[in-house]
């Protein structure tokens, strides 16, 4: 086995790139982009070449980058206390927990650190109810997931995946799922049994290419788990906080769940923070010991996450996600016809199909980072755009027009 040596520090990207791929696991192919500095919606190069961030970090700086609210108070909880583990109280986590449950009209909070942990504690949760109060037989409680489906990469979730890169050398899986397709209200339905305890789905799912279900079937799976007597799950960790021009994307649809997942934006992209957000009912099954986290709901991650919770009481982000999603929207769909098949938006969140004819998604991303936009593609042919919902308006036409002419270059 060979150790890296230290040697000077990098100075261009393409040096950066090289040491972080020699010495970092191959999870990912990131574009060869090495930030350096970011401020709202821009991003700087080690080279000093700005960048229109339209992904903001998968929805976590739906508030921009280095947000001044934010950046406070994570400052002011740095220099009194930043982790006490939960064995003791902490003076940040009541507050926050009690103002996120006021803002999702729930009762009961119980945080995390990432999306992925949030997931794997409902589905806890999601069991243990369906043992204590639905009666379901031990061991048999069963969960109904959709295709399609992205909830994070631990072993159990990969489980029910449909993503084969997800899945492939990690079985065996988890078993106590049952996966059927997307939108399809009627297929739900029919799944359900007596030792179904919850359904677990994204309002929009975003790893897919921002797929947005079709009208009316997040109020038919909420009645159907109502009929059933089962826990509706939505997982909100990159829908919810804003970004779909509502708190939740759920409201959308006039839509409450039974618990809602939340990651990402909660941590104002300063560090991780996730919530399982729910009743009473649903999280007292919890009791000590049945599960934990050291880090979750740590004094840093509660003042920040209070800080997130605060900037949206107002609504003012989720009016400006809305009403700069419609400028997106009526953008892109200029586009469908002339490089792109389709396009499906929520508030400041779209999927573009770009035409296989022209270029595959990563090559446009590619192309549009060679433009100083940055965006990721999801499968195959789709890019999504994401942006923080502090960006300007003239910005987001700024990255349709660039759109627009890598698409037109690849046309001629």
């Amino acid at each position: 086995m060979t150790t890296p040596r230290r040697s000077a520090t990098p100075s261009s990207s393409r040096e950066h790139a090289a040491l972080t791929g020699a010495v970092t696991a191959p999870n990912y192919a990131p574009l060869p982009v090495v930030v350096a500095e970011a401020h709202g919606a821009w991003v700087t190069d080690v080279d000093g070449r700005r960048y229109l961030d339209c992904l903001a970090g998968y929805s976590a700086l739906n508030f921009g980058h280095g947000h001044p609210v934010l950046l406070r108070a994570a400052r002011e909880q740095l220099e009194r206390v930043t982790l006490t583990s939960r064995a003791f109280y902490n003076d940040r986590l009541g507050p926050f927990a009690r103002d996120l449950a006021a803002l999702a009209g729930m009762e009961l909070v119980l945080p995390m650190n990432t999306g992925a942990e949030a997931v794997e504690t409902a589905i806890k949760v999601a069991r243990r109810w369906g043992y204590q109060v639905k009666g379901v037989p031990a061991g048999r409680a069963q969960i109904v997931v959709a295709a399609g489906n992205f909830h994070g990469r631990t072993t159990t979730i990969v489980s029910f995946s449909t993503d084969d890169s997800a899945r492939e050398g990690f079985g065996p899986f988890t078993p106590g799922f049952t996966v059927v397709p997307y939108g399809d209200a009627d297929a739900l339905r029919a799944a359900l049994t007596p030792e179904t305890v919850a359904v677990l789905l994204e309002p929009v799912q975003g790893e897919a290419g921002v797929v947005v279900p079709p009208p009316g079937y997040l109020a038919a799976v909420r009645q159907a788990c109502t009929d059933a007597g089962v826990l509706f799950v939505a997982d909100e960790v990159q829908s919810g906080l804003g970004r779909t021009g509502a708190t939740f994307a759920c409201e959308l649809e006039g839509v409450v769940p039974d618990v809602y997942l939340l990651g990402k934006a909660l941590g104002g992209g300063i560090v991780p923070v996730s919530a399982v957000v729910s009743t009473r009912e649903v999280l007292g099954v919890l009791t000590p010991g049945s599960h934990g986290s050291t880090f979750g709901g740590n004094p840093l991650a509660a003042a920040i996450g209070h800080a997130v919770v605060g900037l949206l009481e107002t609504g003012e982000y989720q009016e400006r996600a809305a009403k700069l999603g419609v400028q997106l929207r009526d953008r892109l769909e200029g586009l469908v016809g002339h490089g792109v098949q389709a396009v499906r938006t929520r508030g400041l969140w779209a999927g573009i199909d770009v035409d296989p004819a022209l270029m595959t998604g990563r090559a446009a991303c590619e192309r549009l980072a060679g433009r100083g936009v940055l965006v990721k593609d999801a499968h195959g042919q789709t890019i999504r755009l994401s942006p923080p919902l502090v960006v300007e308006p003239d910005d987001l036409d700024r990255a349709v027009d660039a759109l627009g002419a890598v698409l037109d270059e690849a046309g001629r």
